[in-house]
């Protein structure tokens, strides 16, 4: 213990780690003391989940505070969750027990005395989300130079979701914005466990700051890793007939759950509400306890923080069904199963997942379970294969054999966020010329590819919209619809939120939904089902009866999921070889020949054009979303009509319609693959820029938006790649 790392630790640290038993620092510990105290750069650390980053980060972070005191504040810890922010303000106020050093958490939940103390007697850990620095820099310019001009750290925990969302673009705006603001640019920190782009990710992490990037080594030791995929047929004859008591899919679910502590993976939250409703009805049924929550977005903030304290409990064997949000790095304690419905959208998610089980050297346990109805009636060949099913295979392959992640791929044109930006300044500083708003905005990183003559539609339909105004000297202020929306609470965050109705049981907030039923109507929601007694439209409040039994009625979410074309390829790879992967059951495994025969005898894997009539061809490429986007907008002059085929979010191929024959078809793919290709010169459609999320894009000019739907969804140069 006694090693060069640890002696350059504050006396206080030595004393914590020698309390606490520690018996030795870890790699990534000790190479982050190094990359921390040692040198003046930005630091990237990434590896597997509770392997001690977050240690990492503070550990030489806080001896350089006591040892370089600061006036002002010294760190700013950035997270995308309240409840992350919850979670690590515990763990360092244990850590900073009997040192003179502050944290501080300042978000929605936080009361305003704790604020007016951190503004009256700024120092020490500012832990804040994004949405409230926005809010911060937008309302307390003057605070925040005197809070920040000395700052030394930006950390940023679970980087890698930020790199890829608007909200690590509205991030980068904003440390900007302060740093400009301040004449101060502190060190970053970026702290994640899914990251193998580390280029892609230094350049993001740096990006406005003019100082490089380190990313210590790891050591990470290899997991023990335990899967299995379970696969059922819902309809299959001779099997015991279904009833609301009996589904072999849920009871094989409930099975798998039972005393142990787990959550339940789904993609959507109407599959979560759906699976554990089933396992209540099921629990009911067989007298074992309803050990069974929900955590999603739609819940109240009040259940999800009992969600959380509940699983932190040692001996409690809660079973929690569970979206994106417990992905993250939120403390839950000692899980002992993953179980995923359905497949990860990502192989970025799968790690996320799986890393949330096996923390104290326990094996990482993950049960991947299908259900899907077998079809029977007379369809097209490759609505016969289940590429879900598929798309988990390819995705353990990806990761466990080859450790390859999606990379970051960073956004040219983020008008929508160019726009949110520019009205926050605007609010700043009150009133500012054309030119010299331009100088400012164009030169923020993020915004650096959007030319002069973009940001000067922008302004111009701005001003058109009323959001803002040109006043007699020339200048702009803000304008009357403007004012509304800087003015309103839900300005801060850039994503594209529902409107809602909030759910309401006597005086408790369950959760919301994102429409109104009619009274009388039962649905599902935190694991229970609720009866529609009184809606309030203005407030838009529901107040429900609770119910017994199960509903079929839930609810959709939105959004646009890109699946990169190397699982497609891995797809293709698993449908052409014989391979018996050992974590498929005897059913999944029997579900995998059933769609290779398909594949074989429709020669859909190994022949990318496929006639279906006399003039309609299926097209099979084996590309991901923007690359079959990029194939379907290059084909558009040389076919009659040309068509996606989905299978619920992954990009099988094209359907395409022309009065010629196989070879001249194929032809033109093979002119495509080499072709100059000008995206410019695309028409694209109207609707296809209006389904693209956004939550500002009614202001922006349409043909900015289709500049912004190719760079985002229009891959030309890895379509022809792998064409």
């Amino acid at each position: 213990m006694m090693n060069k790392s640890y002696l350059m630790l504050a006396p206080f640290i030595q004393e914590y780690i020698y309390k606490n038993k520690w018996e030795k620092l870890r790699d990534i510990q000790i190479n982050a003391i190094h990359a921390i105290l040692e040198t003046d750069k930005n630091v990237l650390l990434s590896s597997q989940t509770a392997s001690g980053k977050t240690e990492a980060a503070f550990l030489p972070i806080l001896t350089d505070l006591i040892n370089n005191k600061v006036q002002g504040v010294g760190v700013l810890y950035i997270s995308p969750l309240k409840a992350l922010i919850n979670d690590q303000f515990h763990r360092l106020s244990d850590l900073l027990k009997e040192v003179d050093i502050t944290v501080t958490r300042w978000h929605g939940d936080v009361s305003y005395n704790k604020k007016m103390k951190l503004l009256k007697d700024p120092e020490g850990i500012v832990q804040i989300t994004p949405e409230s620095l926005e809010a911060f820099v937008m309302k307390r310019r003057t605070d925040c130079i005197r809070l920040f001009s000395n700052l030394k750290y930006i950390i940023i925990d679970e980087v890698h979701y930020f790199m890829n969302s608007v909200r690590g673009i509205q991030l980068l705006s904003i440390l900007e914005r302060i740093a400009r603001l301040t004449s101060n640019v502190p060190r970053r920190v970026g702290l994640s466990a899914t990251l193998s782009d580390y280029k892609g990710s230094c350049e993001w992490l740096v990006s406005g700051t003019n100082k490089g990037c380190v990313v210590p080594k790891t050591g990470d030791e290899r997991k023990v890793v335990r899967l299995l995929v379970e696969h059922f047929y819902s309809n299959v004859e001779n099997e015991k007939k279904e009833t609301e008591e009996f589904n072999p899919y849920f009871e094989y679910i409930y099975d798998i759950s039972l005393n142990k502590k787990c959550i339940i993976f789904s993609n959507a939250k109407k599959d979560v509400e759906i699976t554990i409703g089933y396992l209540k009805k099921i629990a009911e049924n067989k007298k074992t306890p309803d050990n069974f929550l929900v955590h999603h977005g739609n819940i109240s903030a009040s259940l999800r923080e009992y969600t959380e304290a509940k699983m932190k409990e040692n001996e409690s064997k809660i079973i929690t069904g569970a979206t994106v949000t417990l992905e993250l790095g939120i403390d839950i304690g000692e899980l002992e199963r993953i179980i995923q419905t359905g497949s990860p959208l990502s192989v970025t998610s799968f790690v996320q997942r799986l890393g949330r089980c096996g923390r104290t050297g326990q094996p990482s346990e993950m049960v991947f379970v299908f259900n899907e109805e077998k079809i029977k009636e007379d369809v097209e060949f490759y609505r016969l294969i289940n590429f879900e099913f598929l798309m988990s295979i390819a995705i353990i392959e990806l990761y466990i054999k080859e450790k390859w992640i999606e990379p970051i791929k960073l956004k040219k044109y983020p008008f929508g966020i160019l726009l949110h930006q520019t009205l926050s300044h605007l609010l700043t500083v009150g009133e500012i010329s054309s030119a010299a708003l331009a100088s400012f905005m164009l030169t923020i990183s993020p915004f650096k590819n959007i030319v002069i003559d973009d940001f000067k539609a922008l302004l111009n339909k701005m001003v058109n919209d009323k959001l803002i105004e040109k006043i007699d000297n020339g200048n702009l202020i803000i304008g009357l619809i403007g004012e509304s929306l800087v003015n309103n609470y839900e300005f801060y965050a850039v994503f594209d939120a529902d409107i809602v109705y909030s759910v309401k049981y006597n005086s408790q907030e369950i959760g919301s939904i994102s429409e109104p039923y009619p009274i009388g109507t039962a649905f599902a929601l935190a694991g229970n089902t609720w009866e529609v007694r009184e809606i309030n439209h203005r407030q838009r409040i529901i107040y429900v009866n609770k119910l017994k039994g199960l509903s079929n009625i839930s609810w959709a979410g939105k959004g646009t999921i890109n699946i990169h074309t190397k699982i497609l390829k891995k797809i293709n790879d698993i449908l052409n070889n014989e391979v018996e992967y050992s974590y498929l059951s005897v059913k999944a495994l029997e579900r995998l020949r059933e769609c290779r025969k398909v594949a074989q005898i429709s020669k859909m894997s190994t022949n990318r054009i496929i006639k279906m009539s006399a003039n309609t061809y299926a097209i099979f490429p084996w590309l991901g979303t923007s690359s079959l986007i990029a194939l379907k907008y290059s084909l558009f002059p040389y076919v009659d009509s040309v068509e996606y085929i989905y299978q619920a979010y992954l990009p099988l191929g094209l359907i395409v319609k022309i009065d010629k024959d196989l070879f001249y078809l194929d032809n033109i793919l093979n002119y495509l693959i080499k072709a100059n290709i000008d995206v410019s010169t695309f028409k694209i459609l109207d609707s296809d820029c209006y389904v693209m999320n956004g939550k500002f894009n009614e202001y922006i000019p349409l043909e900015l938006l289709k500049k912004q739907y190719c760079d985002e969804f229009i891959d030309i140069i890895d379509m022809q790649n792998n064409l």
